[in-house]
């Protein structure tokens, strides 16, 4: 092969590595699915949760899930909490306070405040902010002070709390975004 031949395979290459991997952004799928109901969310850490345990105010409180994923609780101390939902918390609370503590407890539990997720890249205020119910890609976006000039508004990045790959998405109002997430806005070309 001679040198523009060399040359030639050399810009093909280079061209390639511009453009992504070869897999389209993801346009459908859970992300995309419209709710108005509170989903089974799993608890994780950083979730603060609302333990109310009736007639006993003592035992009562809100509790965050700390970092090895367990809820410090009054009386029966640690409850694993990573991975569950409020209600199943709800159960195992009152499974506990019901073995040798109180007699028939009734125990409810509510998420008062959710992780919060991340938002890099080509936004005017990347940072980390406070998560809100059904929140959507583009409202994430608007917290960050929205797009740069530079952003690409079509696709963004998500990588799920707890995951160890951004995924790709195409972006549209109907988007959700979950607490932990970390979205990143990627820079367009042209």
């Amino acid at each position: 092969m001679n040198r523009i031949g060399w040359a030639m395979a050399a810009g093909a290459l280079l061209l390639s590595g511009c453009g992504r991997s070869g897999t389209p952004p993801i346009s459908s799928g859970e992300r995309y699915v419209s709710s108005t109901a509170e989903e089974a969310y799993q608890l994780g850490a950083g979730d603060k949760v609302r333990v109310t345990v009736f007639n006993e105010p003592q035992l009562s409180g809100e509790f965050a899930v700390g970092a090895d994923g367990v809820l410090s609780l009054p009386l029966i101390g640690n409850v694993a909490a990573t991975g569950k939902t409020p209600a199943e918390i709800a159960a195992t609370v009152q499974q506990r306070l019901g073995d040798g503590y109180i007699r028939e407890p009734r125990v409810a539990a509510e998420i008062t405040t959710y992780r919060p997720f991340f938002v890099l890249g080509e936004v005017s205020s990347p940072g980390q902010f406070p998560y809100q119910a059904n929140m959507t890609a583009l409202n994430a976006i608007a917290t960050a002070q929205g797009f740069t000039p530079r952003a690409n508004r079509k696709t963004v990045l998500i990588r799920r709390f707890g995951e160890q790959v951004e995924l790709e998405y195409v972006l549209t109002p109907e988007l959700r975004v979950w607490p932990g997430d970390t979205i990143r806005l990627k820079e367009r070309f042209f």
